[in-house]
């Protein structure tokens, strides 16, 4: 049985679309995180990590995109770029 449409090709042919986001300003919030990287292209979420007791960000995130062609151009643009004053470095989360 065939539905017409082509599968999907393997994830690592796909390329990654979510990404670490290291050297987080403790006061970024996950406002700011879509706001410097929706320009990249569709995200799916942005998420900032925080400390599960005080609340606090601990200083990294993740963001996911629909497309691995916006993460692509998002780790060649932000790896290394300022945000509220600290360089971040910006790699894919996924560890196939």
């Amino acid at each position: 049985m065939t539905s017409g449409v082509a599968p999907r090709p393997p994830r690592s042919e796909r390329g990654p679309t979510k990404l670490f986001v290291g050297g987080l300003n403790w006061d970024t919030n996950e406002a700011g995180l879509t706001e410097a990287f929706s320009r990249f292209g569709p995200l799916v979420e942005a998420t900032v990590i925080v400390d599960r007791h005080t609340g606090s960000s601990r200083g990294f995130g993740f963001v996911t995109f629909e497309a691995p062609s916006a993460a692509a151009e998002a780790i060649r643009e932000m790896d290394g770029a300022e945000l509220d004053g600290r360089i971040l470095k910006v790699n894919p989360a996924d560890r196939g």
